[in-house]
Protein backbone atom coordinates (compact mmCIF):
# COMPACT_ATOMS: atom_id res chain seq x y z
CA UNK A 1 0.00 0.00 0.00
CA UNK A 2 1.72 3.77 -1.03
CA UNK A 3 2.17 6.34 1.48
CA UNK A 4 -0.65 8.60 -0.40
CA UNK A 5 -3.13 5.98 -0.45
CA UNK A 6 -2.53 5.53 3.37
CA UNK A 7 -3.42 8.74 4.05
CA UNK A 8 -6.63 8.38 2.50
CA UNK A 9 -8.03 5.33 4.84
CA UNK A 10 -10.27 6.39 7.00
CA UNK A 11 -9.31 5.72 11.06
CA UNK A 12 -12.18 3.32 12.12
CA UNK A 13 -14.84 4.77 14.10
CA UNK A 14 -18.32 4.27 14.81
CA UNK A 15 -20.83 5.26 11.84
CA UNK A 16 -22.25 7.78 14.09
CA UNK A 17 -18.94 9.15 15.17
CA UNK A 18 -18.11 9.09 11.80
CA UNK A 19 -21.12 10.90 10.79
CA UNK A 20 -20.76 13.77 13.52
CA UNK A 21 -17.36 14.08 12.33
CA UNK A 22 -18.05 15.03 8.92
CA UNK A 23 -20.85 17.02 9.61
CA UNK A 24 -18.38 19.34 11.88
CA UNK A 25 -15.85 19.17 9.00
CA UNK A 26 -18.47 20.47 6.70
CA UNK A 27 -20.49 22.89 8.71
CA UNK A 28 -17.39 25.44 8.36
CA UNK A 29 -16.87 24.97 4.61
CA UNK A 30 -20.42 25.77 3.97
CA UNK A 31 -20.55 28.81 5.68
CA UNK A 32 -17.39 30.04 3.81
CA UNK A 33 -18.27 28.97 0.44
CA UNK A 34 -21.40 27.65 0.31
CA UNK A 35 -23.19 25.12 -0.26
CA UNK A 36 -22.07 24.12 -3.73
CA UNK A 37 -18.72 22.93 -2.37
CA UNK A 38 -17.43 19.65 -3.89
CA UNK A 39 -17.42 16.38 -1.83
CA UNK A 40 -13.77 16.35 -2.75
CA UNK A 41 -13.60 19.48 -0.28
CA UNK A 42 -15.38 17.75 2.04
CA UNK A 43 -14.01 14.87 2.04
CA UNK A 44 -10.00 16.62 2.26
CA UNK A 45 -11.41 18.76 5.43
CA UNK A 46 -12.68 15.56 6.97
CA UNK A 47 -9.85 14.05 5.64
CA UNK A 48 -11.19 10.95 4.68
CA UNK A 49 -11.95 9.21 1.22
CA UNK A 50 -14.88 10.53 -0.97
CA UNK A 51 -16.11 6.98 -1.19
CA UNK A 52 -16.30 7.12 3.08
CA UNK A 53 -18.62 9.94 2.87
CA UNK A 54 -20.94 8.04 0.40
CA UNK A 55 -20.68 5.01 3.00
CA UNK A 56 -22.49 7.00 6.12
CA UNK A 57 -24.67 9.68 3.85
CA UNK A 58 -26.83 7.90 1.12
CA UNK A 59 -25.82 11.16 -0.97
CA UNK A 60 -24.37 15.08 -0.90
CA UNK A 61 -28.22 16.32 -0.28
CA UNK A 62 -28.18 14.59 3.14
CA UNK A 63 -25.38 15.31 3.98
CA UNK A 64 -26.41 19.31 3.70
CA UNK A 65 -29.39 18.52 5.85
CA UNK A 66 -27.68 16.77 8.48
CA UNK A 67 -25.46 20.12 8.27
CA UNK A 68 -28.33 22.26 8.19
CA UNK A 69 -29.60 20.17 11.27
CA UNK A 70 -25.99 21.01 13.26
CA UNK A 71 -26.38 24.16 12.96
CA UNK A 72 -30.20 24.59 13.76
CA UNK A 73 -30.12 22.50 16.80
CA UNK A 74 -30.41 24.98 19.97
CA UNK A 75 -29.36 22.40 22.76
CA UNK A 76 -25.98 24.77 22.99
CA UNK A 77 -27.75 27.83 23.26
CA UNK A 78 -30.02 26.70 25.98
CA UNK A 79 -26.92 25.23 27.57
CA UNK A 80 -25.29 28.83 27.67
CA UNK A 81 -28.60 30.27 28.89
CA UNK A 82 -28.98 27.89 31.75
CA UNK A 83 -25.28 28.24 32.36
CA UNK A 84 -25.44 32.04 33.19
CA UNK A 85 -24.76 32.77 37.01
CA UNK A 86 -27.87 32.99 38.53
CA UNK A 87 -26.25 34.96 41.15
CA UNK A 88 -25.82 37.99 39.08
CA UNK A 89 -28.47 41.17 38.91
CA UNK A 90 -31.26 40.30 36.75
CA UNK A 91 -29.93 43.31 34.28
CA UNK A 92 -26.70 41.29 34.33
CA UNK A 93 -28.17 38.12 33.38
CA UNK A 94 -30.62 39.58 30.97
CA UNK A 95 -27.87 41.15 29.07
CA UNK A 96 -25.70 37.76 29.08
CA UNK A 97 -28.62 35.76 27.39
CA UNK A 98 -29.40 39.00 25.19
CA UNK A 99 -25.72 38.48 23.72
CA UNK A 100 -26.37 34.46 23.39
CA UNK A 101 -29.48 34.62 21.59
CA UNK A 102 -28.06 37.01 19.15
CA UNK A 103 -24.66 34.80 18.17
CA UNK A 104 -27.36 32.32 17.56
CA UNK A 105 -29.40 34.20 15.21
CA UNK A 106 -26.74 35.61 13.50
CA UNK A 107 -24.96 31.90 13.36
CA UNK A 108 -28.25 30.69 11.80
CA UNK A 109 -28.94 33.23 9.25
CA UNK A 110 -25.58 33.17 8.46
CA UNK A 111 -25.78 29.40 7.55
CA UNK A 112 -29.08 30.17 6.01
CA UNK A 113 -27.76 32.92 4.03
CA UNK A 114 -25.17 30.42 2.78
CA UNK A 115 -27.11 27.70 1.93
CA UNK A 116 -29.50 29.87 -0.46
CA UNK A 117 -32.58 29.69 1.81
CA UNK A 118 -34.18 32.37 1.64
CA UNK A 119 -37.12 32.13 4.48
CA UNK A 120 -37.92 29.46 6.97
CA UNK A 121 -35.69 26.43 7.11
CA UNK A 122 -37.20 23.62 4.87
CA UNK A 123 -38.99 20.49 6.69
CA UNK A 124 -37.27 17.28 7.51
CA UNK A 125 -37.75 14.39 4.52
CA UNK A 126 -39.33 11.80 6.84
CA UNK A 127 -36.82 9.56 8.40
CA UNK A 128 -35.31 8.32 11.24
CA UNK A 129 -33.43 10.79 13.08
CA UNK A 130 -34.21 13.74 10.62
CA UNK A 131 -36.64 15.31 12.55
CA UNK A 132 -36.19 18.85 13.61
CA UNK A 133 -37.99 20.57 16.62
CA UNK A 134 -40.97 23.05 15.27
CA UNK A 135 -40.38 27.06 15.15
CA UNK A 136 -42.89 27.13 17.12
CA UNK A 137 -41.56 24.53 19.55
CA UNK A 138 -38.11 26.35 19.33
CA UNK A 139 -39.32 30.11 20.48
CA UNK A 140 -41.37 28.05 23.46
CA UNK A 141 -37.79 26.74 24.41
CA UNK A 142 -36.46 29.65 24.13
CA UNK A 143 -38.75 31.79 25.94
CA UNK A 144 -38.73 29.16 28.97
CA UNK A 145 -35.22 29.35 29.21
CA UNK A 146 -35.60 33.33 29.55
CA UNK A 147 -38.53 32.78 32.22
CA UNK A 148 -36.11 30.26 34.13
CA UNK A 149 -33.56 32.89 34.34
CA UNK A 150 -36.03 35.51 35.43
CA UNK A 151 -36.60 33.53 38.34
CA UNK A 152 -37.69 35.44 41.76
CA UNK A 153 -36.97 38.31 40.19
CA UNK A 154 -40.28 38.51 38.16
CA UNK A 155 -41.86 39.79 40.45
CA UNK A 156 -40.02 43.10 39.97
CA UNK A 157 -41.89 43.19 36.80
CA UNK A 158 -45.53 45.03 35.78
CA UNK A 159 -45.87 41.93 33.27
CA UNK A 160 -45.34 38.15 33.84
CA UNK A 161 -42.19 36.85 32.78
CA UNK A 162 -43.29 34.99 29.39
CA UNK A 163 -44.01 38.61 28.06
CA UNK A 164 -40.89 39.89 28.94
CA UNK A 165 -38.99 36.69 27.63
CA UNK A 166 -41.14 37.04 24.49
CA UNK A 167 -39.86 40.62 23.88
CA UNK A 168 -36.91 40.06 24.04
CA UNK A 169 -37.10 37.37 21.63
CA UNK A 170 -38.58 39.87 18.98
CA UNK A 171 -36.48 42.75 20.48
CA UNK A 172 -32.76 40.62 19.50
CA UNK A 173 -34.55 38.92 16.39
CA UNK A 174 -35.03 42.30 14.64
CA UNK A 175 -32.19 43.95 15.95
CA UNK A 176 -29.66 41.04 14.57
CA UNK A 177 -31.35 40.56 11.14
CA UNK A 178 -29.52 42.94 8.93
CA UNK A 179 -32.57 43.18 6.81
CA UNK A 180 -34.34 44.78 9.45
CA UNK A 181 -32.20 46.91 11.91
CA UNK A 182 -31.03 49.23 8.70
CA UNK A 183 -26.98 48.01 9.85
CA UNK A 184 -27.36 49.47 13.18
CA UNK A 185 -28.01 46.04 15.46
CA UNK A 186 -28.72 47.12 19.48
CA UNK A 187 -25.95 46.35 21.35
CA UNK A 188 -27.27 43.73 24.50
CA UNK A 189 -27.30 46.38 27.26
CA UNK A 190 -29.36 48.79 24.82
CA UNK A 191 -31.85 45.88 24.42
CA UNK A 192 -32.27 44.96 27.91
CA UNK A 193 -32.34 48.59 29.11
CA UNK A 194 -35.75 49.52 26.73
CA UNK A 195 -37.18 46.22 28.51
CA UNK A 196 -36.38 46.91 31.99
CA UNK A 197 -36.08 50.71 31.18
CA UNK A 198 -38.32 51.71 28.84
CA UNK A 199 -36.98 55.68 26.27
CA UNK A 200 -38.81 58.16 28.50
CA UNK A 201 -36.42 60.29 29.90
CA UNK A 202 -38.66 60.51 33.32
CA UNK A 203 -40.90 57.71 34.29
CA UNK A 204 -44.34 58.50 34.29
CA UNK A 205 -45.76 57.33 37.35
CA UNK A 206 -44.09 57.97 40.76
CA UNK A 207 -41.19 55.73 41.95
CA UNK A 208 -43.24 55.50 45.11
CA UNK A 209 -46.21 54.39 43.74
CA UNK A 210 -45.29 51.94 41.14
CA UNK A 211 -47.80 51.32 38.08
CA UNK A 212 -50.23 48.04 39.60
CA UNK A 213 -49.40 45.18 37.60
CA UNK A 214 -52.50 43.82 35.29
CA UNK A 215 -54.81 41.06 36.60
CA UNK A 216 -54.85 38.06 34.85
CA UNK A 217 -57.71 36.98 32.99
CA UNK A 218 -59.28 33.40 32.38
CA UNK A 219 -60.51 31.49 29.12
CA UNK A 220 -63.94 31.81 28.46
CA UNK A 221 -63.92 28.23 29.72
CA UNK A 222 -64.50 28.64 33.65
CA UNK A 223 -63.42 25.47 34.10
CA UNK A 224 -60.17 26.05 32.97
CA UNK A 225 -57.22 26.68 35.69
CA UNK A 226 -54.93 28.49 33.23
CA UNK A 227 -55.00 32.38 33.02
CA UNK A 228 -53.35 34.72 30.70
CA UNK A 229 -52.55 38.44 30.99
CA UNK A 230 -55.72 40.49 29.55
Amino acid sequence: MTAGTNRRRASRMAPDVRRAAIVTATLPLVLEHGAGISTRQIAEAADVAEGTLFRVFPDKDALMNAVLKRGLDPESTLRAIDGIDRSLPLRDRLEAAVEILAARLRGVMGLLHAMGIHGPPPQDEPGPGCERPSPAALNDRFRAAVVDLVGPDREQLRVPADELAHATRLLVFSSSHPMVNDGRAFSARSIVTILLDGLLARPETSPSAPEPRPEPCHRPDDTATEVHPC
